[in-house]
């Protein structure tokens, strides 16, 4: 399966205290929301739109922005470096 890549990264808190992980692609994006917590509607709304990404049905680029809302909602949404 080809990577769908993504720019700009979307940069998240991650379990690791201190770390932040550049996200800059959609299989990325999904790995990273099965993680979380909260599971709120931006959440499931962008574990939505990284699944039809991954099967070309959806851009890299809603996958990232649907990725980006999900992870303010969950409160790991760090700014760009």
């Amino acid at each position: 399966m080809a990577t769908h890549w993504f720019s700009p990264p979307v940069h998240v808190k991650t379990d690791r205290p201190g770390v932040t992980y550049g996200c800059n692609n959609v299989e990325g994006a999904a790995e990273e929301l099965m993680k979380w917590t909260k599971m709120g509607p931006k959440w499931r709304k962008a574990v939505q739109v990284c699944l039809e990404a991954m099967q070309d049905r959806a851009t890299p680029e809603e996958a990232r922005k649907a990725f980006e809302a999900a992870a303010k909602e969950e409160g790991v949404l760090r700014p760009s470096v």
